[in-house]
């Protein structure tokens, strides 16, 4: 009977397990190497127009001089907005998670506020945002005025890749607050007693004792930000168009080029968005890699 038992459970697990990679192949897997198959094609979105193989025409386009100012800038862009987003989220994240985590009054209630932007929709945020730097007569602009100045907000080349920069910490910090309390709250209290009976001070605790422990949850809230924020463009398309230079990145240039808007003198093809998008994944996968094996060499000394 015991082994029917675990017979039974070992094959319920080995189920699941099935289905959970037939997913990750089905929608994934399949998915992905249709994009590196289309990257060698001229494929568009007109109907009935014949596709041919084109090799690599599409990947010598995008490094061609002719897409270099462009793409130079959509890269730029891309490395400034992932390095900022991921440095002031993490930071503000973990500053907060710890703020949350002592034993306070209306913490419950703070921990809903802090997390009720991850439930809003790209949309509703770029919205709100919208009417808030609203040039006409927004919130943000009358406060503006109050100092004798005014400003366009998204329309200006200036202030634009930062205030997006800042909307989209805003939206995901929720996220971040709850794996980073998820790993304070796994640190055994007895640590810091011992560390107070020691006379450790507030900031030697968060030193000594709370950052080594919270090392995987600092490494895993660093992967996240890294990998969505060099593949974000949402939140910069609903709040800054798709062919703004100033916050121009390299997903929206995908997009853009795959649906619609695209700049740099190229006609719209679907073939050169995923070769784009292909170039995309390569970066994506080195720095990805690259802050991986760093942040575990750093679990190990901590």
């Amino acid at each position: 009977m015991r082994n029917y038992i675990v017979f039974g459970r070992r094959s319920t697990a080995q189920l699941t397990f099935a289905l959970g990679m037939a997913l990750v192949v089905v929608f994934s897997l399949i998915p992905a190497v249709g994009i590196l198959v289309i990257s060698f094609t001229d494929i568009r979105s007109l109907p009935f127009l014949p596709v041919h193989w084109v090799g690599l025409e599409n990947y010598r386009t995008f490094f061609s001089a002719a897409q270099l100012g462009y793409n130079t800038v959509a890269l730029t862009n891309t490395f400034v907005f992932a390095f900022a987003v991921t440095l002031f989220q993490n930071s503000l994240a973990l500053l907060i998670a710890v703020l949350l985590n002592q034993r306070l009054k209306g913490r419950n209630f703070a921990r809903a506020v802090v997390f009720l932007p991850t439930i809003l929709g790209v949309t509703v945020i770029g919205l709100i945002f919208t009417l808030i730097f609203n040039p006409a007569a927004g919130p943000a602009q009358q406060l503006w005025a109050a100092f004798g100045s005014s400003s366009a907000f998204f329309g200006d080349p200036n202030l634009a890749m930062a205030l997006v920069i800042f909307v989209q910490v805003w939206s995901g910090i929720g996220v971040a607050v709850v794996i980073y309390l998820a790993g304070l709250q796994a640190i055994p209290q007895e640590l810091y007693e011992v560390a107070d009976i020691d006379g450790a001070t507030s900031g030697q605790k968060l030193r000594n004792v709370t950052i080594p422990l919270l090392a995987p949850a600092v490494t895993a809230n660093t992967l996240l930000c890294i990998i969505g924020s060099l593949q974000s463009y949402q939140l910069i398309y609903v709040l800054t168009g798709p062919i703004n230079p100033a916050t121009q990145v390299l997903s929206l240039a995908i997009f853009t080029q795959g649906f619609g808007g695209a700049q740099g003198g190229t006609v719209l093809s679907q073939g050169y968005a995923a070769a784009i998008s292909m170039v995309q994944f390569v970066i994506v996968a080195i720095i990805s890699l690259a802050s991986l094996a760093y942040l575990r060499r750093r679990e190990t000394a901590l």
